[in-house]
């Protein structure tokens, strides 16, 4: 199956009505004629206003499927364009069951890789005027993914998205999203996904957290179970 850039965009920080208030943000994203550089730290013009939790090497570009986009249309009651998830690189060809984590692809002149499922925050659903969408993104598990750049060079709407390295025995961006975001019992698959090398620092931060919950509550298990039989 053929992959491709449907549209490219970028953004800077700009204020964001939340509640009675406002907060900036770098969701805005807007399509871009013409090539840009995709570099370490993602396109040139685009920029984020909260670099604790967006941007970075492992988050370079956010990658986001238009296939999604006529399911959330129905579920918003509204019409949505490439670039509405604040999304760098609309796509066709990409879902989230298709794409591992760890896959090399090349992008126009730029070779990347795919680092982490995203993690909808409340930005989005204050982009969108429903504060429950971050929350529906997570449980249809339609995220998105992030890039890291391999190699800088150039890409515009239109580029071909060319598989260059296949993580063949790794995670899915769909199975990454329901070990991380499941009831927390599928100790094995934290395990695998954890040593998975290609995934972001911050993913593996979050599995060890995780995972140490979970193996604390089985052995709480356990010992209750122990205790009783005695």
């Amino acid at each position: 199956m053929s992959a491709r850039v449907v549209s490219l965009n970028v953004g800077l920080p700009r204020p964001l009505a939340h509640g009675r208030g406002e907060v900036r943000s770098g969701i805005f994203k807007s399509p871009v004629r013409g090539a840009l550089r995709f570099g370490e730290a993602g396109l040139e013009g685009d920029g984020q206003a909260d670099t604790e939790h967006h941007g970075g090497a492992d988050k370079a570009v956010c990658v986001y499927a238009t296939e999604h986009l006529p399911y959330w249309q129905r579920r918003l009651g509204r019409s949505l364009e490439p670039g509405a998830f604040g999304e760098n690189l609309s796509t066709e060809g990409l879902a989230e069951t298709r794409v591992r984590i760890g896959d090399v692809y090349r992008v126009g002149t730029a070779l990347a890789q795919v680092s982490q499922p995203r993690i909808p925050c409340f930005k989005l659903g204050a982009r969108h005027g429903e504060g429950k969408l971050a929350l529906w993104v997570k449980e249809t598990g339609l995220t998105g993914f992030y890039l890291r750049c391999v190699e800088p060079g150039e890409v515009r709407a239109g580029d071909e998205i060319l598989p260059v390295e296949s993580a063949e025995h790794g995670f899915t961006v769909a199975e990454a999203n329901r070990v991380m975001h499941g009831d927390g019992r599928d100790v094995a698959g934290m395990e695998r996904l954890l040593a998975t090398p290609a995934l972001s620092a911050e993913w593996k931060r979050m599995l060890e957290v995780r995972l140490r919950k979970a193996t604390a509550g089985q052995e709480d298990k356990l010992t209750g179970r122990s205790a009783q039989s005695r």
